[in-house]
């Protein structure tokens, strides 16, 4: 990439990222070191939702049925990838006043920016896309709406980003929270219900041959790892870590890269245990039980009840479901708002943004669901997964070379021992992702 326009470390850009939301969260000057993180509460959580959303449900339920608590350990080193990632997007924002969208606008040729916006907004698309659909399974799953007209009535999420938006951001934090706990809670009672063998579960966080000598374990294994790591969670979090309201200081910015990846990292822990719930869940009900044909979400729905003699137990799973499909569009209209911004300097407002997103997402749903029925939207879904795949280098690879620029970064910029293992995660993504992508194209 052509680096072009360099700016000044730690200058901000005309337009602050986010406009007036920019800095409009109190942060406490003084106080104990408690009270200071809880200002800083709140973006974690919200790229945390990325980590759980129904694009991955199918992935670990699959990856569980099959092959037990095998995969526990890939789930744990593609979180410990996220971790690091977002840490840098943290520091992208915090350090520069850029978010990435903006960063390779002011930091790429013309046509090398254009190139990345289309592919980050036809990565949000897709993303869009597995939320309409997972959302549209929930509304089925608990209130027997029909699969088109669930994939409708989504649009109508428009309206609550809306509304707590006009609230002030923390207010759009407090409900993606709200959600985040529901899902946290229905997966823990899951567990309890399922009572999976302790020593089983620790054994399946270490790593096994069996990943890379089994085919089939090592497919499943590059998709979690693959839909992992969201690229538009990569531009969210430069953005909104910058909602805090603190001093635009040499000091003031290391204090709040120190409290914004202690919240990424707590929140990513949680986005963790629920992505293991769901593979250990899988394990325990459905491989222990002999059914590892379960690969959908709809099939998990049918058989938990049933295999768990637990009658709340699928209603649970579909609750958590419409709660993960509902955070999801909250976080992915703000990506949607922060890539356009920075990308073309273009400000609509949010709610025209996300009829817009939200309507290219619907049509291909009920047209696939209108033509092929559900199987058509299973593999929708897949395809969605596959577009994401497509597009992550594309954010991680500026990712990292942005935070290894000392013109760009300052004191900040990444040492060398960080710049070199976050190159080698960028690698693993790329090399896995490209593999999903030939491998699902082949049909393999």
């Amino acid at each position: 990439m052509d680096q072009v326009r360099p700016a000044p470390p730690g200058q901000a850009p005309a337009e602050p990222s986010l406009g007036a939301l920019n800095g409009s969260v109190p942060v406490r000057a003084g106080g104990s070191w408690l009270w200071r993180l809880f200002a800083f509460i709140g973006p974690g959580y919200m790229i945390s939702v990325g980590y759980m959303d129904p694009g991955n449900w199918a992935t670990d339920i699959a990856g569980g049925a099959q092959f037990g608590y095998t995969l526990l350990s890939v789930i744990l080193l593609s979180n410990l990838m996220a971790i690091v990632l977002q840490a840098l997007a943290a520091r992208l924002g915090i350090a520069t006043g850029l978010d990435l969208a903006q960063a390779c606008r002011e930091r790429t040729s013309r046509p090398v920016s254009i190139a990345l916006w289309l592919i980050c907004e036809a990565a949000i698309i897709a993303c869009d896309l597995a939320e309409v659909i997972g959302t549209a399974i929930a509304l089925k799953l608990l209130f027997g709406i029909p699969l088109t007209l669930g994939a409708i009535l989504t649009a109508l999420d428009v309206f609550v980003v809306l509304l707590l938006l006009r609230r002030g951001f923390r207010a759009l934090e407090a409900f993606v929270i709200g959600l985040l706990t529901i899902i946290f809670v229905c997966f823990g009672l899951q567990i309890a219900m399922a009572a999976p063998p302790i020593q089983a579960v620790l054994g399946g966080f270490v790593p096994s041959r069996e990943i890379v000598t089994n085919p089939a374990a090592l497919y499943i294994a590059i998709g979690i790892i693959g839909a992992t790591v969201m690229p538009h969670n990569l531009y969210l979090h430069s953005s909104i870590v910058q909602t805090r309201a603190y001093p635009r200081t040499d000091q003031g910015r290391r204090e709040a890269l120190r409290f914004a990846v202690t919240d990424s990292t707590v929140a990513l822990m949680l986005a963790l245990f629920v992505n293991a719930a769901i593979l250990i869940m899988a394990a325990s009900v459905f491989h222990a039980g002999g059914r590892t044909d379960v690969e959908e979400i709809e099939q998990a729905y049918e058989l938990l009840s049933p295999l768990l003699g637990v009658g709340i137990a699928s209603t649970l799973f579909a609750v958590a479901l419409l709660a993960s499909g509902l955070n999801s569009t909250v976080t992915a209209t703000l990506a949607g708002q922060i890539v356009m911004e920075g990308f073309l300097r273009l400000r609509l407002p949010p709610f025209a943004r996300r009829l817009v997103t939200r309507g290219i997402a619907i049509v291909p749903v009920v047209i696939v669901t209108a033509l092929y029925g559900e199987q058509g939207t299973a593999r929708l879904l897949v395809l969605s997964q596959v577009v994401l795949s497509m597009q992550l280098p594309f954010a991680v690879i500026p990712l990292v070379r942005f935070v290894s620029d000392r013109r760009l970064m300052g004191p900040l910029v990444i040492p060398g021992w960080l710049k070199g293992l976050s190159w080698v995660i960028a690698g693993i993504i790329v090399v896995l992702n490209v593999k999903l992508l030939v491998d699902t194209l082949a049909g393999t």
